[in-house]
């Protein structure tokens, strides 16, 4: 099933076992159960990758299944945001369910355990119910409602569903051990009262089961093998076999892996869903979230993503990942498929004083150098007056500065080596034009001046430039860990966005298409933002050339 060059992790390990065996008739089926309450973020993304990937690997299916037991916070769009970045990534589920498909059966089930005696009606408030449960050190005590009888408890759930009483009035709770040293079996609920409306059942429905009580039950009804879940979930795993058990259905198992912390990030949906509503950040898919949506946006690809999470692999204890990986694996895709592109950012204007006035040349640049045969090519239009970075110029350049200054040479990237020989500025001494000569015989592809230069820079044709708004996006948060804070919105990065209004970028560049990346020549890579028009283009930074950031961090250790 695997390259032998490659371990397995613990949870192929485990897969490779049951099918040895013929647990399960030899087949796997695994599951995605998200909570439509948020749009998924790159922790989710591992778990996909996961469940969707060892099901690929061993010819198994993995279900989309909606964990919507909570209608206060669910909402279509996210169901709708939540499928789309599913398929995005890649993947496909072999049928899309949810658990308010069972919320009979579970109901059903819920009558079972109080026929068998092991769950009753309790009228206790939230507080009693907690104050009851004891503490980790000292057993939990019954409250007065636990040795109800079982027609009593019968009827009055019956009338909990009837709608006869208001949210927190009643509960229904499992009866097991009080006494348990895991605080998750001291009768957990299994049902609360909500009088909401859900966004599939409508008004159907007033009581709610309990994650708890559901997931492993529709794990179960759907007969799942490997029921995948993050550590955090394993105190719950007792009650997901105790549920199982008492009610004699199908044996799904539930395993758990270390779920993704990441430097310089927040993972959690109530503080991401805090920067929305807080308007720390444009959307759920502003690029500087680490949203599923908001990386699309921001032109991390698909095949980045699934690298990084194959990566950082499958593990059983918590540890940190450093960013620097995640924008490693953008770079190391996008330098094999983003096509070369030239943008001036902060631009001045280069005169070649000896170039014909009113000339135009079509010069060729390949696609991608990367590719065998560069994916083609594009024409780029060359003039006298072009523009050129700010800092690709200085009036007193220092010995090893390998750009233009007076008396200086460099190469204009597909087109001729110039000679800088003047500069003109303005009133306030600022440098305004940059004039210089060029060498007609040194044409790329066909240089014949015997002209050797160290430096080559980008440049756009003054009539021909199209003009874009350019969004350079940063870290979102200072701090390498902001969800260890008292206040994690303290640590957010003021720089995290800067905007260029005007930009000059090359004519073919008004043919960009979103999801498409680009490499703006020695700038970095980037892509049409999903807002832009053809009238106002816009263009979102997905990662600098080089790890700069790394560097910052290590000068100012």
């Amino acid at each position: 099933m695997m390259s032998e060059e490659k371990s397995l992790n613990f949870i192929e390990e485990i897969v490779e076992e049951d099918l040895r065996t013929g647990k399960h008739g030899g087949r796997v089926l695994t599951r995605f159960p998200p909570e439509p309450n948020g749009y998924l973020h790159i922790g989710h993304a591992k778990s996909i990758c996961l469940n969707f990937g060892l099901a690929q690997q061993y010819n198994g299916k993995t279900n989309l299944r909606f964990d919507d037991t909570n209608p206060v916070t669910e909402d279509t769009e996210y169901v709708e945001s939540i499928k789309k970045d599913i398929q995005w990534l890649g993947f496909q589920w072999a049928e899309e369910l949810y658990t308010s498909d069972y919320f009979e059966t579970l109901y059903s089930y819920a009558v079972d355990l109080i026929k068998k005696g092991l769950a009753y009606v309790d009228d206790s408030t939230a507080e009693e119910i907690a104050a009851a449960k004891g503490t980790p050190t000292e057993p939990g005590v019954p409250t007065p409602y636990r040795d109800r009888s079982i027609e009593e408890n019968l009827t009055l759930f019956a009338a909990m569903r009837a709608g006869k009483y208001q949210d927190g009035e009643k509960v229904l709770r499992a009866k097991i051990d009080l006494a348990s040293p895991n605080m998750h079996l001291r009768d957990p609920l299994l049902y609360r009262i909500k009088h909401a409306h859900h966004h599939r059942t409508g008004n159907q429905w007033c009581i709610y089961p309990m994650y708890d009580f559901a997931h492993g039950q529709s794990d179960s009804i759907e007969k799942i093998t490997h029921s995948i879940c993050t550590l955090e979930f394993i105190p719950h795993r007792p009650l997901y076999d105790w549920c199982i058990d008492k009610l004699e259905i199908f044996p799904s198992k539930q395993y758990e892996f270390a779920r993704l912390n990441m430097t310089y990030t927040v993972m959690s949906k109530r503080k991401l869903l805090q920067l929305v509503n807080d308007k720390f950040v444009e959307s759920w898919d502003d690029p500087r979230m680490p949203t599923i949506s908001g990386l699309r946006r921001r032109g991390y690809t698909p095949a980045s993503i699934r690298n990084f999470c194959e990566k950082i692999g499958v593990q059983k204890r918590e540890n940190m990942i450093d960013v620097s990986l995640l924008e490693f694996c953008i770079r190391e895709d996008l330098n094999k498929t983003a096509w070369r592109r030239m943008a001036v950012l902060d631009p001045i204007k280069l005169v070649i004083t000896n170039y014909p006035d009113g000339q135009v040349e079509d010069l060729l640049g390949e696609n991608n150098p990367e590719v065998e045969g560069g994916e083609g090519s594009r024409s780029i239009p060359f003039s006298k007056e072009l523009w050129i970075e700010r800092d690709d110029f200085m009036e007193d350049a220092p010995k090893k500065f390998f750009r233009l200054g007076p008396g200086l040479s460099v190469r204009l990237k597909h087109a001729y080596i110039v000679t800088c020989h003047d500069f003109v500025k303005d009133e306030n001494g600022h440098v305004t034009e940059v004039h210089c000569t060029y060498v007609p015989n040194s044409k790329s592809g066909e240089d014949t001046s015997g002209l050797k230069v160290k430096g080559t820079i980008h440049w756009i044709s003054v009539p021909h430039a199209k003009e874009a708004e350019v969004r350079l996006y940063d870290r979102l948060f200072n701090d390498e860990n902001p969800a260890a804070a008292e206040d994690f919105k303290a640590s957010i990065n003021p720089e995290s966005l800067h905007i260029i209004e005007r930009a000059y970028i090359e004519p073919d560049l008004a043919n960009a298409t979103p999801g498409k990346g680009y490499q703006f020549i020695r700038l970095g890579y980037f892509t049409l933002d999903t807002h832009s028009t053809p009238a106002h283009l816009v263009f979102n930074r997905t990662v600098t050339l080089k790890d700069s950031w790394g560097k910052e961090v290590k000068k100012n250790a």
